[in-house]
Parts: C-alpha cells; structure tokens; sequence
C-alpha cells in the first residue's frame, strides 16, 4: 500500500515515551533571524560541557556551506526516505517537519541521550518548532536571538552574497521573514529575547537562562523592548 508521507509527517503525534523525556530533559532552544547569530553561540555553549546538541534527522542530501561539508552525525543525521517513513511509522520522533519534500525530525533518542548523560540539550529551531516543544513541556526554555540593531543586521546578510544582486534577489524573502518571526515571538509569553552585540556577552546570558530554568526578569523586559524597535526598523525599511 502506498503510504502519504506529507499526511504521515502531518498527522504525527509523538508518544508518551517521547512527552515523558521533553519533560525530564533540560532543554534550551535557540531561535532568531537569520544573521543574528544563533548558530554561533551554540557552537560556543558546546564547548562547555555542560550541554549536548540535539542533531536531528533530514532526509535531504549534505550541503556545503562556505565551502565546508557538511557532517553526519554532527550538522544532521542523514537519513533516506525509507528509513524516515519507519522511524514515523515506529513513532521514534518527538516532533517532525515536511518541507518542499524534505522531511526534518528530532528523535527520541537524540534528547533522551543528553537527559541520560545529565547535559543539557540544546539546538537551533524554528519558531514552529518551539511551539511543538511547548505543547508537551512549559519548562523548555526558548531564546529569540536578536541582531543589535537594523543597520547591522543588514550588513551581516549582505556579507553572506558574493554580489549585491544576489542579496538583493533574496532581500524581500528574508525580510518577510524577519518580520513574520518577530512578530509571532513578541505575541508569545515565553522568550527570552537575546541581543547579540558582543559575541561573549550574548553567550554568557544564554548560559545563565539556560542554568537558572525559564525565570523571567526585568532584563528579559528590556531585551523585549529592543525586539518590538527591530521590528520597526524592519517593517519600515525599503
């Protein structure tokens, strides 16, 4: 029988073996727009060893970024069509994603194995992806990374093109973007909005929230009153 595997991926509810590990696992999500920086500062919180990454699951192929490939086991596990139609059909993901043909899952497993060695499990998602790890866990703590300030921000996506043209071409898509992901995460409650000014600081913050449990403060206050002025820097602007 043929199996809808977009229906499979839509329809997914995780188990209570996989509801029961969100809930025992300390874990921290990073969020921002793209050039903020959130990739950095967890490749930064890795190097303690306090935290493990949680590596999901894709069924796309390994890219190259910067002209560096992309590592198994490190960056994804890449896996094929078949084995993620199981992995669905054994309810082995917490969550999982369909998009443009590529599935995009985290594993049981994966975080099971940062609560087992007492780490703390920390990745990069989506703002959807957090509101799926809410639904089963108000304790996950979730950090909206934040550029400085507009004029910045640009200039970090700028210097991602190789030309002018091409930042140009993407410009429009990235911006929406931006827009739709501030504007969500200010209509929530629960992020801690991080301003990425200075590397060093930026990731001593993420730590202490990530130590301290989700706890908010007046700094939480401010950082949200920086994100509500990004938002419109970014809304007005050409």
């Amino acid at each position: 029988m043929m199996i809808d595997i977009e229906s499979l991926v839509t329809s997914y509810q995780p188990p209570a073996e996989a509801i029961a590990v969100v809930r025992t696992t300390r874990i921290t999500l990073l969020v921002g727009i793209s050039g903020a920086g959130k990739d950095t500062i967890k490749t930064q919180l890795l190097q303690n060893d306090d935290y493990m990454d949680i590596v999901s699951h894709t069924t796309r192929q390994p890219r190259s970024n910067n002209g560096i490939e992309e590592v198994d086991g490190v960056d994804y596990s890449f896996i094929d069509m078949a084995a993620a139609e199981k992995m669905l059909l054994d309810s082995e993901f917490i969550e999982a994603k369909y998009v443009h043909g590529t599935i995009y899952g985290t594993s049981t497993a994966a975080v099971k194995k940062a609560c087992d060695a007492k780490k703390i499990a920390i990745t990069d998602v989506d703002i959807q992806g957090v509101d799926e790890y809410k639904d089963l866990s108000n304790d996950v703590t979730a950090l909206f990374i934040l550029p400085p300030d507009y004029s910045t921000w640009r200039g970090r996506l700028i210097a991602r093109y190789a030309t002018d043209a091409a930042f140009f071409d993407e410009w429009p898509k990235r911006r929406a973007s931006a827009i739709k992901e501030l504007t969500y995460a200010l209509e929530v409650p629960y992020y801690h909005f991080i301003i990425n000014d200075d590397l060093d600081r930026a990731v001593r913050v993420v730590d202490e929230i990530a130590h301290r449990g989700d706890a908010f403060n007046r700094h939480d206050d401010e950082a949200r009153l920086a994100a509500r002025d990004l938002l419109d820097a970014i809304t007005i602007a050409d």
